[in-house]
């Protein structure tokens, strides 16, 4: 009865072991093969007559490319105090498999007879963990790379244009220096009188002033399509044509220009409402040739412009006064639109070597049809003239030289002055007038200069009277 019970339980056994998913090898320590079973058979792709009682050296040794699978059986063999764990792969015919291999001891009484070796093929498992990997890591590199654009794009953002960004987050070597030449339109703008302004707001209410004029400018030059490279203080610069180039940006920058002088009543109703005072803004504009890119070091760099043509915009913005927009002729000529001008003027500016012919923009017909009217009254003539002293500018310094004339007529923005000092026409000077009364000569007349006020000191309506 006990043999027919032990003859059965062997039965059993073989049973278990020739259909169990894993692979089963019994090495002996001479290094013959015992047993294999059937699946050990598939795995390994040698028959199980070709395996039992063959060396395992002879099967495996002369297969290189199954040194991993060979070196974890002979680890096992060596090293007999502990059970092993491994993955391994193992090549059969043109694949290659992934297996995991468990080896243990085969105890016949209380000896140790030799190692049994489990292995099963985890191919499947493993691509599948690889990707589960891969796919975290992928994730792992778009979180990083959303936090980086978040972070470029919310911090250089509020500094940067729109376009600037996009090109900073899309191109991969968008921070790499280097420009190239393009014909494109610049644009510069600049309160008048904002120096005098500064001297006596509190520091608060000088940048609530600024940073709302400022938001109030972006949006025009943004939406006709504008890049806008800083704000210098109180200025703007900014290009129509880069980084992404479109062919009518001399038509572009003056109709944001036009929009812009219109958005200066509603800066200034803002202004009044908060006790401020009123603002004015002069717009110059100039087409040609500049180097567009990445300027500066390795250390610094930043997305601007360069040439003969900007520095001439800054000449041209220069001669403007509140409420102008000035152009020469090679913006003329490349707008494609109908322009309303109100006035043309010759100026001579520094360094160049000929005159230069601007035009005053008023207003820009379709599509855009904007227009803006800046309605000055005529002075009225005083009872009698008021004597001063004044000072002509270089740039925006103060030079020492004192001169003399008089107050004859005066309207809130203008006044007409005689002097025998001669003056040229968009000369910038400063009167003391209930303090620094900034003016630029628009014309002469017969009876004195015609001056636009550019800034007003506070004790100057006082001294007026």
């Amino acid at each position: 009865m006990k043999a027919n019970i032990e003859e059965s339980m062997e039965v059993i056994r073989k049973q278990i072991l020739t259909d169990i998913s894993e692979g089963i090898m019994l090495i002996g320590f001479n290094g013959f093969i015992l047993y294999a079973n059937t699946t050990a058979s598939t795995i390994l792709g040698i028959s199980r007559e070709d395996m039992e009682g063959k060396s395992f050296a002879s099967l495996f040794f002369d297969k290189p490319e199954n040194d991993e699978f060979v070196q974890a059986v002979i680890d096992s063999i060596y090293d007999r105090e502990r059970k092993h764990d491994t993955i391994v792969n193992y090549t059969s015919g043109d694949k290659v498999l992934t297996l995991r291999m468990l080896t243990s001891f085969y105890i016949d009484g209380e000896e140790s007879k030799g190692i049994i070796a489990v292995f099963s093929d985890v191919s499947e498992m493993m691509e599948l963990r690889d990707a589960v990997k891969s796919m975290k890591k992928i994730q792992a590199l778009n979180d990083k790379l959303e936090l980086r654009n978040k972070l470029l794009s919310e911090t250089f953002g509020r500094f940067l244009s729109d376009e600037i960004v996009k090109k900073l987050l899309d191109t991969p070597d968008g921070l790499k220096l280097g420009g190239e030449k393009r014909t494109l339109t610049i644009m510069m703008s600049d309160i008048r009188g904002f120096t005098a302004l500064s001297e006596r707001m509190n520091p608060e209410d000088l940048i609530a002033l600024l940073n709302h004029y400022l938001d109030e400018m972006t949006g025009p030059i943004q939406e006709h399509g504008g890049t806008i490279i800083e704000f210098i203080g109180d200025g703007i610069l900014a290009i129509y044509g880069a980084p992404d180039y479109f062919e009518d940006h001399a038509t572009r920058a003056v109709a944001a220009a036009v929009e812009m002088q219109s958005k200066m009543n509603d800066v200034n109703k803002w202004n009044e409402k908060r006790g401020y005072p009123p603002l004015e803004m002069g717009i110059g504009i100039n087409t040609g040739e500049v180097i567009v890119g990445n300027i500066g070091s390795e250390k610094r760099t930043k997305y601007g412009v360069a040439g003969p043509a900007v520095n001439m915009c800054g000449r041209i913005e220069s001669y403007s006064i509140g409420g102008q927009i000035l152009i020469p002729q090679a913006t003329m000529e490349a707008v494609d639109a109908e322009l309303e001008i109100s006035k043309e003027m010759t100026v001579y500016p520094k360094g160049a070597t000929s005159e230069l012919q601007l035009w005053q923009v008023t207003g820009i017909g379709k599509p855009y049809d904007l227009y803006v009217r800046n309605e000055s009254k005529k002075p009225v003539p005083l009872e009698k003239a008021r004597p001063v002293c004044f000072y002509k500018l270089e740039g925006k310094h103060k030079l020492e030289t004192v001169y003399f004339g008089g107050i004859t007529a005066v309207a809130d923005d203008r006044a007409i002055f005689s002097t025998d000092t001669p003056l040229e026409i968009l000369d910038n000077i400063v009167i003391e007038a209930g303090g620094d009364l900034y003016c630029k000569v628009l014309e002469e007349r017969s009876e004195g200069y015609l001056l636009q006020y550019t800034a007003i000191p506070a004790g100057y309506e006082e001294w007026i009277g």
